[in-house]
């Protein structure tokens, strides 16, 4: 298995976690579990195989590709938010809202996953 596709399944896999974790903790239930999962088996290899890319092309210093990361997650939030409000029953929040909690969620852990990361080979 290539490193990209590797990264981009364990990637898959932690917003899976999050956004599941998040979902059942608002309320989530049934078979719009089943939804959640497969909307971002969808959006969420895109949206980073399109920052790998960013990075690559651009490099970690420049602005551009977290640029690029802002508007691939702003677009995620409005197309997931459309798709949960077609296809949930969920109706606590509205579809939209509960697009920016998951996808605010499972950002900021993995987010938090990087810090700590970076922490661990601080230190070794």
């Amino acid at each position: 298995m290539s490193a990209l596709l590797f990264a981009l399944l364990i990637s898959l896999c932690l917003t899976l976690a999050a956004e599941l974790g998040v979902a059942a903790l608002v309320g989530v239930r049934g078979w719009d579990f089943l939804f959640i999962a497969l909307i971002n088996c969808l959006t969420n290899p895109i949206v980073n195989y399109l920052y790998d890319l960013a990075l690559y092309f651009c490099g970690y210093g420049s602005a551009i590709p977290y640029i690029i990361l802002a508007v691939l997650e702003i677009g995620t939030v409005f197309a997931e938010g459309l798709l949960f409000s077609r296809l949930l029953r969920f109706r606590r929040f509205g579809g939209f809202r509960l697009s920016l909690i998951l996808n605010g969620s499972s950002f900021l852990i993995g987010e938090l996953i990087v810090v700590i990361r970076l922490l661990i080979t601080k230190t070794t």
